[in-house]
């Protein structure tokens, strides 16, 4: 991608990001020290799952070249997380795209998948696989115009039936999948 800041803050949001923030946007590989600042982002992210702060200290630390987070200044706006299957190593399994409510509407989703799958270590994928509920619209919305950028079907397949979820109040979770990607694929 283009026009992309690498400035990287070493320290987490204090505060709710600003949308009047002149400050450069920049994404990069996260680190451990994010972990509390993702971990509240997704806090101001409902309907997403929340996951332990040990989660994310482990995203940030195993898989951090299949992560992404982006930010304004010292505050966080969106993360990816995602990792490689061990026994398919052509596909990104996106785990959680989380974009702060300031910065909705800005195309900070696809931005975030498109640097990610432009990294050299991912140069390698054909295929981004997800999980979406039905009812997230917006997600789904975002995984359609990835394909569509990248010049690849969508297929859905049932993957997380809603009483495999011990009984919590939660939506299916069919598996989305995208691809082939085309080798000159496009930023999402």
């Amino acid at each position: 991608m283009t026009d992309k800041t690498t400035s990287s803050p070493t320290r987490p949001h204090p505060h709710r990001p600003r949308s009047d923030d002149a400050a450069a946007l920049w994404l990069r590989a996260p680190k451990p020290a994010d972990a509390a600042s993702i971990h509240r982002l997704v806090v101001e992210c409902p309907p997403l799952d929340l996951n332990s702060l040990y989660a994310y200290l482990l995203l940030t630390e195993h898989f951090s070249q299949t992560c992404i987070l982006a930010g304004r200044g010292d505050e966080v706006l969106g993360f990816v997380s995602g990792y490689r299957p061990p026994d398919r190593v052509d596909v990104l399994f996106v785990w959680q795209v989380a974009v702060h409510p300031a910065a909705r509407g800005q195309g900070l989703a696809r931005r975030l998948l498109g640097d990610l799958l432009a990294r050299p270590a991912l140069q390698d994928v054909r295929f981004i696989e997800t999980t979406v509920s039905p009812d997230n619209l917006a997600s789904r919305q975002v995984f359609t115009a990835v394909a569509e950028t990248c010049g690849a079907p969508v297929t859905e397949h049932s993957l997380f039936p809603t009483q495999l979820f011990g009984g919590a109040d939660h939506q299916d979770e069919p598996l989305l999948r995208i691809g082939p990607l085309s080798r000159q694929r496009a930023a999402a």
